[in-house]
């Protein structure tokens, strides 16, 4: 029950809450960069739109600017002017008819079939001209005789007393320029308004009232305003994305939370092991102990009967048996010494201890056992002592059991390295040799009860050794490679005070 509800609340951690809030961010941003970007398309389009009209109405006053001057030069004969309004009626496929208007307004001059009436003083825009003797354009459209749809541009000409001499108009096909804008952008609401928010034109929809909607530009040459509708969000696609995004982010916090609750139950898997070995040292640790007096006290009864044999019957053939017995005899008591070391820890006396007084007085030794197998002994020591709290008998034995274990490894001559530094605040002791190595297969082994490659051994060497390490708060680490040697590290919380 406890591991499901831990499960679950890791499940809720790793993939829930992010898929949730990782999700939830994305929709947000995807929807903001949505409207930003239809923001920035209807912005685009008004934008266009308002370049083509001041481009259109700057070139209709350059062209009502050049007729204004060729006025004084051909106002006696009708038909050259009649040619120079046909001319500029004809420039543009826009402008529907030019037309020369007299100071009260009167059509003296152009295509006066076009007109309904040949006077255009009512006219709001012509008024705004005599009152301001300015160039207006008419904020409303009108209507010519043949049906077209039409707006007025009037320009003043005055004399040198700024008199008003006479006025040209233009007027341009409304619904010719809707065309051309509904091929150009077949899909956009647009529409125009004029400085009294009166619509001019309109294209494609009417434009709803809703402000948030529509983004609005004003044109720079002329009092009106272009309202682009922006478009429409498009919701399906935005489900889309949003459903493929929650089933990537599905797909990667599963892949997670799979990998993640790999490692955990890897490391479970690995603490469970490590406890079911300490249980399995301290059971064999009860067990020595409880019967270490008992296999002691006959053995000590037959060491002493053996001797005592041994000095009555002095035959070669019976010393080399007695011998034998002797070794064997000696074998037993190590392995039952090794056995309560196993256990649970006992009352062991710690001391304050020199790591290099320990190698010192072990080197005679490992010299003589190095020596005798044609191997070489090579020894680092600080000039600083290293102080560690422990036992100086355990220490002793640790450094014995690694360094025999070197020496037998290494078949021809080699070459045994005891080095002890201070790493990381650490008194750190490094044996290493030049031996066979140990593979990985072995590796995982090492530190196994009973686990040996050797013929004589009891597989309890190494196991005392961390026993004894890891009882001092301390650390060993092995490194090997086939045919090339292996390291031990011995890691061991250094007394600052003494040091």
């Amino acid at each position: 029950m406890n591991y499901l509800t831990n499960r679950s609340l890791l499940y809720i951690i790793i993939v829930i809450f992010p898929i949730f809030f990782i999700t939830g961010y994305y929709t947000i941003e995807l929807y903001h960069n949505d409207k930003l970007e239809r923001n920035q398309d209807a912005q685009r389009i008004a934008r266009i739109h308002e370049e083509n009209w001041n481009n259109f109405i700057e070139q209709t006053v350059t062209i009502l600017d050049m007729l204004s001057m060729s006025i004084s030069a051909v106002q006696e004969t009708p038909d050259k002017m009649e040619y120079l309004l046909n001319k500029g009626t004809q420039s543009d496929p826009r402008y529907a008819g030019m037309f020369l208007l007299d100071s009260s307004g009167n059509v003296i001059n152009g295509d006066r079939s076009l007109l309904l009436e040949t006077n255009l003083s009512k006219e709001s825009f012509i008024q705004e001209v005599f009152r301001t003797k300015d160039i207006i354009i008419s904020d409303k459209s009108a209507i010519l005789v043949n049906g077209q749809k039409v707006i007025g541009i009037a320009r003043p000409v005055l004399d040198a007393n700024q008199n008003l001499n006479y006025i040209i108009v233009a007027y341009f096909k409304a619904d010719y320029i809707k065309n051309l804008i509904r091929t150009t952008f077949p899909t956009e609401h647009y529409r125009i308004t004029n400085s009294k928010n009166e619509t001019i034109m309109e294209i494609n929809a009417a434009l709803n009232s809703d402000t948030k909607n529509i983004y609005t530009i004003s044109i720079d040459r002329i009092p009106w305003e272009i309202h682009v509708s922006i478009p429409k969000s498009d919701h399906t696609k935005l489900q889309t994305m949003i459903i493929q995004f929650c089933i990537l982010m599905v797909i990667l916090f599963h892949s997670f939370f799979f990998v993640v609750n790999y490692f955990i139950q890897q490391k479970k898997a690995e603490k469970e092991k490590k406890q079911n070995d300490l249980q399995k040292l301290e059971l064999i640790g009860t067990l020595a102990a409880s019967l270490a007096h008992e296999i002691r006290n006959p053995l000590t009864g037959i060491k002493g009967l053996i001797q005592l044999l041994g000095e009555t019957h002095t035959d070669e053939k019976d010393q080399k048996y007695f011998s034998v017995i002797g070794q064997e005899i000696n074998r037993i008591n190590e392995i039952v010494s090794e056995f309560l070391i196993l256990g649970k820890p006992s009352a062991v006396k710690t001391d304050l201890i020199d790591l290099r007084d320990i190698i010192t007085e072990l080197i005679p030794l490992i010299d003589y056992e190095a020596k005798r197998n044609q191997h070489h002994l090579s020894i680092i020591l600080p000039d600083d002592p290293i102080y560690i709290k422990g036992s100086k008998d355990q220490m002793k034995q640790v450094v014995l059991n690694i360094t025999k274990n070197a020496i037998e490894a290494m078949k021809e001559k080699g070459i045994i390295t005891i080095m002890l530094e201070v790493v990381e605040n650490k008194a750190q002791l490094s044996i290493s040799d030049t031996g066979q190595g140990i593979s990985p297969k072995q590796m995982k082994r090492i530190f196994n009860p009973f686990y040996t490659s050797k013929e004589t051994g009891t597989g309890l060497g190494l196991v005392i050794c961390k026993r004894i390490i890891e009882s001092n708060d301390g650390h060993i680490e092995i490194k090997s490679k086939l045919n090339k040697g292996t390291i031990v590290i011995i890691q061991l919380p250094i007394l600052q005070n003494f040091s």
